[in-house]
């Protein structure tokens, strides 16, 4: 669902990403750790069609982004470190306008049912967004991605600034998405939640694929190991 061969994105001298290939099939969720500017946002923008790469190419369900960007669209749902929605639209109006961009009309009781499987409280369903937590913020970018029945989903820092409890909640809707054959991508810091949720984990710095791991064969410990000695220490206290 999800496919990068040699993709590659310069900025004059810099190489922001340098022949990256990955491959995440259907029900798998990949992480990719890294420090800032690793190049784990550069991933997900030329996923999303955002920029252009330099060379190599970047696949959707098949699709080439570079040349179907509108097409894949159809397939994609995106969750950024801070989600954009409309702050004085309640929950369910939100949802109903952007499964309606994305060509789902459902019926009150759908949208509701949708915000529910998303683990949004129902007494939070006709609430502003404005007064929502970034948590609750996220579960309704889950339920937009249930209601457009999205083949892929591509997070970018999307447990940043969440307590244990929501970040928690946050992994369980994943592993549910998991379930319905979704093929995730997720660019994270979180070591923790990385090993708890991923099938496959990407270390990366300075624009490349270092190492990559199935979770279930490395344990916390070794994938912290391996993350510090990839990513110099140094480097992550300055």
């Amino acid at each position: 669902m999800i496919i990068t061969d040699n993709l590659t994105k310069k900025y004059g001298a810099q190489t922001a990403l340098d022949h990256l290939n990955l491959h995440v099939k259907e029900g798998e969720i990949y992480c990719l750790l890294g420090a800032n500017g690793a190049g784990k946002t550069t991933t997900i923008n030329l996923l999303l069609g955002f920029i252009q790469p330099t060379s190599g190419s970047a696949f959707i369900n098949q699709l080439n982004v570079q040349e179907n960007a509108r097409a894949t669209k159809r397939f994609l749902a995106y969750i950024p470190e801070n989600l954009m929605l409309y702050p004085n639209l309640t929950a369910i109006e939100n949802l109903d306008y952007f499964s309606g961009i994305a060509g789902k009309k459902l019926s009150t009781s759908d949208l509701k049912g949708v915000l529910e499987e998303s683990g949004l409280q129902s007494e939070a369903f006709n609430k502003r967004i404005s007064t929502f937590s970034k948590g609750m913020r996220q579960k309704v970018g889950i339920a937009i991605a249930l209601a457009k029945d999205a083949k892929v989903l591509l997070l970018d820092e999307p447990t940043s600034g969440l307590d244990p409890k929501a970040s928690n909640e946050f992994g369980l809707l994943l592993q549910k998405l998991r379930t319905k054959g979704v093929a995730t991508l997720m660019a994270t810091h979180d070591i923790f939640r990385a090993k708890e949720v991923a099938t496959q984990i990407g270390i990366m710095k300075d624009g490349q694929l270092k190492q990559q791991f199935v979770a279930d064969d490395i344990t916390l410990s070794q994938l912290e190991k391996a993350y510090l000695n990839t990513v110099d220490y140094k480097e992550l206290a300055v």
